[in-house]
């Protein structure tokens, strides 16, 4: 919105120029060097986030060292936020963040209600599958709630219930991606969030939900460029695309 205001701002400066005296055409001038100031800056705002050429990142619960959080300052922020996990594993999971990020929740849940969570950036890699999870050990184990194989993140926005036997108190809510294009990479971004309302306990929740998918991560799983990632125990909440449905069989076959 910033580039269609500044260059509608150039086009009215360039066509007054064609119909003022010398005296006004240099007021016109100022005016554009102004303009193009400002769409300079605004553009510049944009990289320093990571958000005009990026790959994706979770926008919203705001993930631990978001650059998108307001309450984030200086060098609370990741401005490379939208990068994979290293191929090594050594910031698995979540960036290693959760290891030194002081707890402050950026959303609280209520058990058994929908919720959405949303991601930002451009470069979508033809789409690929997600995962949305719980970990309530401090990221030792992730449980999922949510799966979407095939044509994530080609939306924006998707919406999730948190399930009514959850646990309660603090969380580390993840999103995590396996990309169609591109190198063979895991995106994970995770925010701290409060729970409540739920019927479970820690113990309960994880018997009961299955582990995260993870691969491209130095652990001996990996997967294909071109085909989709189809996880093998996508979980009770499960939305396809790409030409995916339940009957797809599951892919890559790591134990």
């Amino acid at each position: 919105m910033a580039y269609r205001t500044a260059i509608n701002s150039v086009e009215s400066a360039t066509s007054s120029i064609h119909h003022h005296t010398n005296a006004a055409t240099a007021v016109v001038y100022n005016k554009l060097a102004r303009t193009t100031m400002h769409f300079n800056t605004v553009f510049s705002v944009l990289l320093s986030c990571g958000l005009a050429a990026a790959h994706m990142q979770m926008s919203w619960p705001y993930p631990m060292r978001s650059p998108l959080d307001p309450q984030n300052k200086g060098s609370d922020k990741d401005f490379d936020m939208s990068n994979p996990l290293s191929p090594s594993g050594s910031d698995f999971p979540c960036k290693g963040y959760h290891k030194n990020t002081p707890w402050r929740a950026t959303a609280e849940y209520q058990a058994g209600e929908s919720y959405n969570m949303t991601v930002a950036g451009a470069a979508t890699h033809s789409g690929g599958s997600c995962q949305l999870s719980l970990s309530y050990d401090e990221g030792k184990t992730f449980k999922v709630i949510k799966s979407m194989v095939g044509g994530c993140p080609l939306d924006f926005k998707y919406d999730f219930t948190v399930p009514s036997d959850v646990a309660n108190g603090h969380a580390l809510f993840a999103w995590s991606w396996f990309n169609l294009v591109g190198n063979r990479e895991m995106y994970m971004n995770c925010a701290n969030v409060e729970v409540s309302g739920g019927s479970g306990t820690k113990q309960s929740f994880e018997n009961i939900y299955p582990d995260m998918f993870v691969a491209n991560v130095g652990n001996g799983c990996s997967t294909v460029e071109g085909k989709h990632t189809v996880f093998a125990h996508p979980g009770k909440q499960v939305t396809y695309a790409g030409g995916l449905d339940a009957s797809s069989p599951p892919f890559p076959n790591c134990s």
